[in-house]
């Protein structure tokens, strides 16, 4: 079990209850998630098992894509709708064509604020675990870019909106900044991650899935290879003495025919179709290997 699956995170989750979850499930304490999903939020949420733990670090920004309700007429300290009222309730009618025009003006690379309640670190400590006004005075904007951000359907108070974004981009944040934008207030009342880099919800599987599968022996049929992760990384396939030097340390070639001079990194592939290492180039079609399974 040395891959990635692919889950459809359950609404009232948090990222780590479906990582325990799966490790016992999977038999192996060697699992984590690939970006934290908030616990109203459903969705693409992958998950690395065992050796595969390895490559976390390659996909700490990766793109990510959203689909998210957002409820105008209140704010919230969470910015969503687990959080507690931080303004008077108003009733909202909206107009497309303003409530586009703010919409637009997320689109392209900005500074964000994190929610109040978040994961982010103040200090070594959790913003979430902080009081909620010290932490949105010590929480730091971080930069974020909106590659596509477009208004669905509208009804009521109600507004839905699909995002495609850099990793570490909050929608609860541009839910709360739209409603400060309008001047009525708004959060976040529903959020599903349709993509996260390569992973689509296409590939994903309910926890109920992943159980019934596990229990009948099957569980390898959900698991994404190492091999076949990191897809942007060129493939250099080596014979086994080869394979064997580089699992020592050792650097290897890499053909032109199969690497540009210009990539950073490849995927060392055993001739048995095994991934044996990520190697980051030192000198053109020369790589050293800095992950090694």
């Amino acid at each position: 079990m040395d891959g990635i699956l692919v889950v459809d995170k359950p609404g009232g989750w948090t990222s780590h209850d479906v990582v325990s979850r799966m490790r016992r499930i999977a038999g192996t304490r060697k699992v984590g998630h690939l970006g934290t999903l908030d616990p109203i939020a459903t969705g693409v949420l992958p998950l690395v098992i065992g050796r595969a733990t390895r490559l976390a670090q390659f996909y700490t920004r990766n793109e990510k894509v959203y689909q998210a309700r957002i409820r105008f007429g209140f704010s919230t300290d969470s910015y969503d709708r687990l959080g507690l009222a931080t303004s008077t309730a108003v009733d909202v009618a909206l107009d497309r064509a303003e409530l586009e025009r703010h919409v637009a003006a997320f689109v392209g690379e900005s500074l964000q604020a994190p929610p109040p309640v978040s994961a982010k670190k103040i200090q070594g400590q959790r913003a979430y675990k902080m009081p909620r006004e010290e932490a949105a005075r010590q929480l730091a904007p971080v930069p974020v870019q909106i590659y596509e951000l477009t208004l669905g359907q509208v009804a009521g108070s109600e507004a839905e909106l699909l995002a495609r974004c850099s990793g570490g981009t909050y929608l609860r944040s541009i839910a709360h900044d739209l409603g400060q934008a309008l001047g009525c207030g708004a959060h976040l009342s529903e959020l599903r991650r349709l993509r996260s880099g390569e992973f689509t919800i296409e590939q994903a599987r309910s926890i109920p899935q992943l159980e019934e599968l596990a229990a009948a022996g099957r569980l390898t049929e959900a698991l994404i290879p190492a091999a076949d992760l990191l897809p942007e990384f060129p493939a250099v396939m080596l014979d086994a003495v080869t394979g064997a030097q580089v699992r020592q340390g050792r650097d290897f070639a890499a053909s032109p025919f199969r690497a540009a001079p210009d990539a950073r990194y490849v995927k060392a592939i055993g001739d048995d179709g095994e991934l044996i290492a990520i190697g980051e180039r030192v000198l053109p079609h020369m790589y050293h290997p800095v992950v090694v399974f």
